[in-house]
């Protein structure tokens, strides 16, 4: 289904017996809430899963010179208001987690609780001197050098009108963000194959601001989350970890309720990966259980 966040229309695939509560999931930069839909049948024996696309990404209107943190904050915020009804919980990878980490500080009367998986805690921040001043949290990152590939090639992928099946055998030989396999040996099929076809629709200018740094920030520094979180990085030795473990326990921190747990041997895409997607999964519903979350 589509709604209106302001002048864009936003796309929100639903799952699940809609007297159900909800829950609503949030996708990374370039993917889009199909990256779900592996997770969505066991959610959906308790909840009405709600998966966002984001501007830009997937079945939304593209909003060129708007893909700002406070943008995606919005379409989140209008997705919880205007389809999900009534506060829920909030699960999130990557930008997906940033915006849901903002939700925490910002629209707590919203949500119930968060899961953030991986995210870039620190992504807009300029660098700065002391503990915990970790600038921009891709700095140095492997994720830029694929975002850099990324940029020049979707309009060309786009343009050539090369079919999904083409495409998927041609990220599944290609070297994962790791630099440790190829995609294809370190993820999942479906896994594989949403990548593509989030590709073959995502609007490529939404990697601008954070190649050439302009994105604001997420995050207030020195406030707490407002709800119960599960903050899970990635292993930060992988060369594509965004969420810096130290960053996210100084929230936890200056929070009531905030849980923070790394993975070993996960790179960025944790949900994605053959080897971490099982640990994954666990945690996210043992979470929702301890949390009470119906």
């Amino acid at each position: 289904m589509h709604f209106a966040n302001g002048t864009l229309q936003l796309h929100v695939a639903e799952d699940g017996d809609p007297s159900l509560p909800p829950i609503l999931l949030l996708h990374g930069i370039t993917s889009f809430g199909g990256t779900w839909d592996w997770l969505t049948p066991t959610l959906a024996e308790r909840f009405r899963v709600l998966r966002l696309d984001f501007r830009g990404h997937g079945g939304s209107d593209r909003a060129p010179d708007a893909y700002t943190s406070s943008g995606y904050v919005t379409d989140a915020v209008a997705a919880l208001r205007n389809v999900a009804g009534r506060p829920c919980p909030v699960i999130g990878h990557s930008l997906g987690g940033a915006t849901a980490a903002a939700l925490t500080q910002r629209h707590a009367d919203l949500i119930t609780a968060a899961i953030l998986e991986d995210p870039p805690l620190g992504l807009g921040d300029r660098p700065s001197e002391g503990d915990g001043g970790d600038g921009n949290a891709l700095e140095g990152n492997a994720l830029l050098d694929g975002f850099r590939l990324m940029r020049e090639s979707i309009p060309q992928l786009q343009r050539s009108e090369i079919t999904l099946e083409a495409l998927v055998a041609i990220l599944s030989a290609a070297p994962d963000t790791t630099r440790s396999s190829t995609f294809g040996e370190m993820l999942e099929a479906d896994a594989l194959e949403a990548m593509a076809r989030s590709l073959l629709r995502v609007d490529a200018t939404v990697l601008d601001p954070v190649l050439n740094g302009s994105i604001d920030p997420f995050l207030d520094a020195e406030a707490p989350f407002e709800v119960p979180t599960l903050i899970i990085t990635a292993d930060p030795s992988k060369p594509d970890a965004v969420a810096d473990p130290r960053l996210a326990r100084r929230f936890a921190d200056l929070s009531e309720n905030v849980e923070v747990r790394t993975i070993d041997g996960a790179g960025h895409l944790i949900h994605d990966e053959k080897a971490s997607r099982p640990t994954f999964k666990r945690a996210v519903l043992d979470f929702l259980d301890r949390c009470s979350v119906t």
